[in-house]
């Protein structure tokens, strides 16, 4: 769904840039919330994980093809702030690097696939978790039914921008009915590569999963006929070996890794949801040439190598790189400056005769 130039006009191109601009500066102050030692380098995994998904298209239906969004993915894992920074940094590493994404769009980018993504789907996530038993299940559950519902609901957030900012005289009616309702068949894939995502992380580490924390449900004791909490034992030591995320963040890469180097050679070549409906529609008609056109990475492939193969592999290895890189740097500097403000305002940092 990556909204290239030319589809919404130069002033609202500039609104949706100042709104996603004030909604990363708001995910960069709650991040410091949710993001500490262990998550920090884990919400840059994530970035590159969904970085590498995003380059694997699968066919939908009538010669278009579909990729996750990742909003879903990245609130329930890491957080809502968090994931709206996850989100955001695919966005720019794919508009500068790769082509992908107009650069004058990339307000709107940001506003559609990480805002309302990770907003809609964290809402609705929260929402069942707190109706549905306190399980491992219901978390898997909820992933599903919020990725499935966040991907058709960016498809109206574009269509709502397109009515506000589009440069073509279209039927707003159909183009909102088109977009909807293969964003829908979309979003199943979506939610399939969600649920089972997060399903896999839960089974090895379930206390790295932001929104499966406190779903453990109280040990119950029957007492003279009736329930009652039974008491809290001690915590047992763990290792610092077995708390450290590293053999997850090791396995994470190697996959993202084998997904853009290898699996995304096998992707659907059919034009995803919005390309299709634009093709159909004639919102493509004022479409402009990426300003990176001539990135040498420009198009998931590096300039200069004739073979496909090669070509498309190593640049989505070259991309899982730059993301996790530039992720966990952008995670860790917030994770220090919060670090930095505890102990400035730790009673130890006051002096005795302040």
């Amino acid at each position: 769904m990556h909204v290239p130039d030319g589809f919404i006009n130069a002033p609202v191109s500039a609104v949706a840039g100042v709104v996603a601009a004030g909604a990363v500066a708001v995910s960069l102050r709650g991040a410091r919330r949710e993001l500490d030692e262990r998550t920090a380098p884990l919400a840059g995994l994530v970035a590159a994980f969904i970085f590498a998904v995003q380059m694997l298209n699968f066919p939908v239906a009538a010669g278009t093809s579909g990729h996750l969004l990742g909003g879903a993915l990245a609130a329930i894992l890491v957080g809502p702030y968090t994931g709206v920074l996850c989100v955001s940094v695919v966005l720019l590493m794919q508009g500068i690097l790769f082509a992908d994404g107009g650069l004058t769009a990339l307000g709107v980018n940001i506003t559609i696939m990480a805002v309302v993504t990770t907003v809609v789907a964290y809402a609705v996530f929260r929402g069942l978790v707190k109706v549905l038993p306190r399980k491992r299940r219901s978390v898997t559950v909820s992933a599903f039914v919020a990725a499935l519902v966040s991907v058709p609901a960016a498809a109206a957030a574009f269509t709502f921008v397109y009515a506000i900012g589009g440069t073509t005289d279209v039927p707003l009616g159909s183009v909102l009915t088109a977009m909807v309702g293969v964003h829908t068949l979309i979003g199943i894939g979506e939610a399939a590569i969600t649920a089972a995502t997060v399903g896999a992380v839960i089974a090895v580490r379930p206390d790295l999963v932001h929104g499966a924390r406190g779903m453990t449900a109280p040990l119950k004791l029957r007492v003279n006929g009736e329930l009652v909490d039974a008491p809290a034992a001690g915590p047992a030591p763990v290792p610092v070996a077995a708390r450290s995320p590293r053999k997850l963040i090791l396995a994470g890469l190697g996959t993202s890794l084998l997904l853009a180097g290898v699996v995304s050679f096998y992707a659907s070549a059919n034009p995803d949801g919005l390309e299709k409906v634009a093709a159909d529609k004639g919102i493509d008609a004022k479409v402009e040439d990426h300003a990176a056109a001539d990135s040498p990475l420009a198009d998931y492939g590096v300039q200069g190598l004739t073979d496909a193969r090669l070509s498309g592999g190593l640049a989505g290895v070259i991309g899982v790189g730059v993301t996790v890189v530039a992720g966990t740097g952008i995670f860790w500097a917030v994770r220090r400056r919060r670090a930095g403000e505890a102990e400035a305002t730790s009673p130890s940092s006051v002096p005795e005769n302040a």
